[in-house]
């Protein structure tokens, strides 16, 4: 999968792993990512979908902490989390709304099995032991969908490595080595900087 990546998302992982601003950080996470796929989604649709986003966003933090305790790098802990998102637009048949084709849903999964077999994560259970006990909010689904699936915001051919790209076009193969992680300030972590929209 190709991602961006660049000094706030250190400082959001920083965050994230402070208790003091952890809750800020998760929040202002969840509300960016949620108003970024509600962006993707079908409009006539989108509106019916943002109870279960927001809720299957926060959980997705948490594995996202796990990875990284699980010795994978930023990049890698957080294609994990956009990789169990896709799982979950895939069967809900929100094609529309999906960053890699349908057909590389194995190839993705594969490539972290050893991670997702270990939480129990399917492509069918995206969350496995990572789901809240009460289960994500019902949507409606379109399956439909999956029979001519459109996904206009996917890239197909980046399912064998993560690909990171940077803030001038640039692509490379894993995190980026031109950040330290150390010096980023907290302070520019989404949710914590103050600006709604994660610009």
């Amino acid at each position: 999968m190709k991602l961006h990546q660049n000094a706030r998302h250190f400082a959001s992982r920083k965050a994230l792993e402070t208790p003091v601003v952890r809750s800020v950080a998760t929040s202002g996470l969840v509300r960016l990512h949620t108003r970024v796929f509600l962006g993707k989604a079908d409009p006539a649709h989108a509106d019916e979908r943002e109870a279960h986003l927001d809720a299957l966003f926060e959980a997705t933090v948490d594995s996202y902490l796990r990875a990284l305790q699980d010795g994978y790098s930023e990049a890698q802990a957080r294609e994990i989390t956009h990789i169990q998102a896709n799982f979950d637009f895939y069967n809900h048949g929100w094609t529309e709304m999906m960053e890699f084709p349908t057909d590389e849903l194995e190839s993705h999964y594969d490539r972290y099995g050893d991670f997702f077999e270990r939480w129990d994560v399917t492509i069918d259970d995206p969350l496995g032991q990572f789901a809240p006990p009460e289960g994500l909010p019902e949507a409606p689904s379109t399956p439909e969908r999956l029979e001519d699936p459109d996904h206009p915001h996917a890239e197909g051919g980046f399912a064998d490595d993560v690909y990171v790209e940077t803030e001038e076009g640039e692509l490379v193969v894993g995190d980026r080595d031109d950040i330290d992680a150390d010096e980023v300030d907290v302070s520019q972590a989404v949710g914590v900087d103050d600006d709604p929209t994660g610009e």
